[in-house]
């Protein structure tokens, strides 16, 4: 019986010294007289806590951006760290003889151990698999766009400009529909320097839509866009048709085809007066599986939102979760209300979004919100973009975003005052590039209403 007890202990302390030596390599190799060994690897353990130590204390978002090029090597690291820490520990069991144990008591142990090599390994492998679903999905998303841009340069990534202007698109794109229809159509202008950022909201039906002089389009329609109804009372020649008309007559443009996301992009910015350097639209059927990823986002509806053309469903009134097909029809619902009080739920749920999407929450179901990012995505970003776009995301975070939304009765989407329109955006720009500018809040005096900060009159909890 003492004998036993003896074993245990024994066998509990050859456990405790490996389990040390996950912590702290070396430590199992100094005890078992392997001087050498043991000091080399707590010396090149402290070199390495070290550096973790500085790259931890100097980390910043432009880091982070930078570390979106390494991606393959941030994976071949990280599963090499995980076999070499599972080698680790492995040897420092062997090193300890627990060939000197009982057998009861070697098994014990060398189960312990196994388990024990198992578990330090699983940070890495995680790591890993983070790593290289993150490139697949950055291969997947940013491609080659059709008509390239100017090459980046690491040095003036801006190109010496001080603003970048992003179309941001909500499409319609599905297995069931013909073509796509830009439903949501936003600019993001973004101060380079301060992070500062005006989101410029186009309604989807306005009309008689005017393209840059000497364009295609501006030669087909002289006039502005204007088409034959379809049938009685229908309309195809609103602004949220442009890129699908575009797509649909690649005669205007010597054959070449999937024209839409450029004539949009020229188009909007003719309209705001405006260079639109990029565009990214996310396919709004696919955006409730982001949300379902995220766990659903929690939004306070203040009445119910029917929708259907016959009124199939209701998102009912009340502060709760939503999961992401009742977010989805609370953004987009035309049901009872009009496409200006839909934008203004576009923006509550934006705003949910961006405040709910926590690192954590990220991290939980990162697989399948990679997987669905690939689906919904499509951008013209070029990828050495991301690596500058990563900190200025983070700055954009920290200054704020507000909101220009034209609309009823700020101007009429069905005579444009393309002149207002293109004023009052040079206005906004200018007022919160100010350097009294306060973030998240109106920089706009005029019209106030329509000018906030995003989010602001909306119930996102």
């Amino acid at each position: 019986m003492r004998s036993w007890g003896v074993s245990s202990r024994r066998a509990a302390a050859l456990i405790g010294w490996v389990a040390l030596s996950a912590l702290v390599p070396g430590a199992a190799h100094l005890r078992a007289g392997w001087r050498r060994t043991g000091f080399a690897l707590l010396g090149g353990y402290a070199t390495l806590v070290a550096c973790l130590c500085v790259v931890t204390a100097v980390a910043d978002a432009g880091l982070a951006g930078r570390a979106l090029a390494w991606l393959t090597q941030i994976t071949v690291a990280a599963l090499v760290g995980g076999v070499a820490w599972l080698c680790l520990v492995v040897h420092s069991f062997v090193v300890l003889r627990p060939g000197r144990l009982p057998q009861g008591a070697q098994v014990v142990a060398g189960l312990a151990t196994g388990t024990l090599a198992v578990l330090v390994a699983v940070p890495f492998t995680v790591v890993a698999e983070y790593a290289a679903i993150s490139e697949r999905t950055i291969d997947t998303v940013f491609t080659e766009p059709k008509i390239p841009g100017e090459p980046v340069r690491p040095e003036d990534p801006w190109a010496g400009r001080s603003r970048i202007n992003v179309l941001l698109l909500g499409g319609d794109g599905d297995i069931s529909r013909v073509g796509i229809r830009t439903d949501s159509i936003n600019v993001a202008s973004v101060d380079v320097r301060t992070g500062r950022t005006v989101l410029l909201g186009l309604p989807r039906n306005l009309e008689h839509v005017r393209f840059p002089p000497g364009s295609p389009m501006a030669a087909r329609f002289p006039s502005g866009f204007l088409l034959p109804e379809s049938r009685p009372g229908w309309r195809e020649d609103l602004l949220y048709s442009v890129w699908q008309y575009a797509d649909d007559h690649p005669e205007l443009f010597g054959g070449r085809t999937d024209m839409g996301a450029q004539v949009l992009k020229e188009t909007v910015g003719h309209i705001l007066g405006l260079r639109i350097d990029w565009y990214a639209m996310v396919n709004i059927w696919g955006f409730a599986k982001i949300v379902d990823a995220l766990g659903g986002l929690v939004i306070s509806v203040d009445r119910d939102i029917t929708y259907g053309t016959y009124g199939e469903g209701t998102v009912a009134a009340g502060t709760r979760r939503l999961n992401g097909t009742d977010t989805l029809w609370y953004a987009r619902s035309r049901t009872g209300s009009d496409d200006y009080d839909r934008m203004r739920r576009q923006r509550c749920v934006f705003g949910a979004l961006l405040q709910q999407a926590d690192p954590a929450a990220v991290l939980r179901h990162y697989g399948q919100m990679a997987e669905a990012t690939e689906e919904i995505i499509r951008t013209d970003v070029p990828r050495p973009m991301l690596e500058h776009l990563v900190p200025l995301a983070w700055k954009v975070k920290q200054a704020g975003v507000t909101s220009l939304q034209f609309m009823p009765p700020l101007i009429s989407t069905v005579a444009p005052d393309w002149a207002r329109i293109r004023s009052l955006t040079a206005q906004a720009l200018s007022e919160s590039a100010a350097p009294d500018a306060a973030p998240h809040r109106p920089v706009v005096a005029e019209p106030a209403p329509t000018f906030a900060a995003i989010g602001e009159g909306c119930s996102a909890v």
